[in-house]
């Protein structure tokens, strides 16, 4: 029988989850608006070379590494305001890169301010998630997110499409609407119930327990930095593919997360983190040997349907990261420490990424660009491994 004393809790709880959806919507969709434009935005305003681009990674990527001292210094606040105060960043960031981007300079600085909001709000989706989802069933919750946050990057593209093509919108235009999808999605996170902080727990968290998550992390930020950086760029440079065929994948890893991320978020919760993890270094194994090796093996058709599979396995590969997160909360010293914890993962991560970001460039040149998913490989095999040492059962 229905106790309508429980009623309340559980109408604040769908409340609160029915915001996060909104704000993780929001953050994809102008993720979209912004990233869509903004190299065409370079192209026409300044007209940059290579060169000048690639050093327009820093500020984009420095925000990551220091993710974990900007989550210690909002740590007074609660993790859902932190979130809204990240979206009010990227809203102010690309607002300021629309108005008063007088320079070349100027406007990497505005850059920083919208990567800063981004990455702040990256730990943020999960541990956020973590906290609304019921114990065995955070792995589905997850999904979800991450399948509203595609269906709205889908959304987001075509809109911008529409925009351009036959509506006559420019870049401020276009910005101005991703600023305001951010500041709706501020209102959502601000708009939710906030838990008490725990006043006793330390703002920056790197505890021995958890150097197994740490581990994990620089694996997947090394694996995840190869594809970000490489992987189009072996589509666009060996098969000399054009901007459209890059759209066309992009939106259908985009279209495939929609349908798969909900089920590999349930498979974490039916299967465990562990073998989950496993399962994904398993599969990057042909991955990164089909990336390098298939023009080598099969005609140029053939291995560039091959590698378009690839790319499409890989962008949902991405999103077994998510028992990581599922797993640190089952195993988490205290609650508390889940989010930092979270954060700090990201500040090891991009530290790593980085560098083999630009160890792999080394290796491209002088070896060719197979010689970089063999890496790859070795990498994938290192991170099953690890996950060999992730329990096969946890408690909820």
């Amino acid at each position: 029988m229905r106790n309508p004393l429980n009623d309340g809790p559980a109408r604040a709880v769908r409340s609160d989850a029915a915001k996060y959806f909104i704000a993780v919507a929001c953050m994809g969709m102008a993720g979209a608006f912004f990233d869509s434009t903004f190299n065409n935005f370079l192209k026409s305003t300044w007209d940059i070379g290579g060169l000048s681009r690639s050093a327009l990674e820093l500020p984009r990527e420095m925000p990551g590494f220091l993710n974990v001292y900007v989550a210690a210094a909002l740590a007074f606040l609660p993790g859902r305001r932190v979130g809204a105060v990240a979206f009010l960043l990227q809203a102010v960031g690309v607002v300021l890169i629309a108005l008063f981007s007088s320079s070349f300079p100027v406007m990497t600085g505005w850059l920083f301010c919208y990567s800063l909001g981004q990455h702040v709000f990256l730990p943020l989706q999960q541990s956020v998630g973590l906290e609304l989802a019921k114990a065995g069933g955070e792995g589905a919750l997850l999904g979800r997110a991450n399948a509203v946050r595609n269906f709205a990057q889908l959304a987001g593209g075509g809109i911008v499409f529409i925009a351009f093509k036959f509506l006559g919108v420019g870049f401020k235009q276009n910005f101005f609407m991703a600023a305001v999808v951010l500041i709706v999605g501020a209102l959502a996170l601000t708009s939710m119930s906030a838990p008490p902080r725990d006043r006793s727990a330390p703002p920056l968290v790197f505890k021995k327990r958890y150097g197994l998550f740490y581990l994990l992390s620089i694996l997947f930020g090394t694996r995840k930095q190869l594809f970000m950086t490489f992987a189009p760029w072996v589509i666009v440079s060996v098969y000399g593919k054009p901007t459209s065929v890059m759209a066309a994948l992009y939106l259908s890893g985009g279209a495939a997360g929609v349908v798969f991320q909900p089920l590999i978020g349930r498979a974490v919760d039916r299967l465990g983190e562990r073998f989950m993890l496993g399962l994904e270094a398993i599969l990057l194994i042909p991955v990164c040997l089909f990336y390098g090796l298939a023009r080598f093996i099969f005609p140029d058709d053939v291995a560039f349907a091959v590698v378009s599979v690839c790319y499409v396995v890989d962008s949902l590969l991405v999103s077994f990261g998510m028992a990581r997160s599922v797993w640190l909360k089952k195993t988490a010293e205290r609650p508390s420490d889940i989010a930092p914890t979270l954060a700090m993962g990201i500040s090891i991560d991009h530290i790593f990424s980085i560098a083999i970001a630009l160890a792999a460039g080394v290796l491209w040149d002088r070896f060719g660009y197979q010689w970089v998913f063999i890496s790859g490989t070795a990498i994938a095999v290192a991170n099953f491994i690890a996950t060999r040492w992730v329990p096969k059962k946890t408690k909820s």
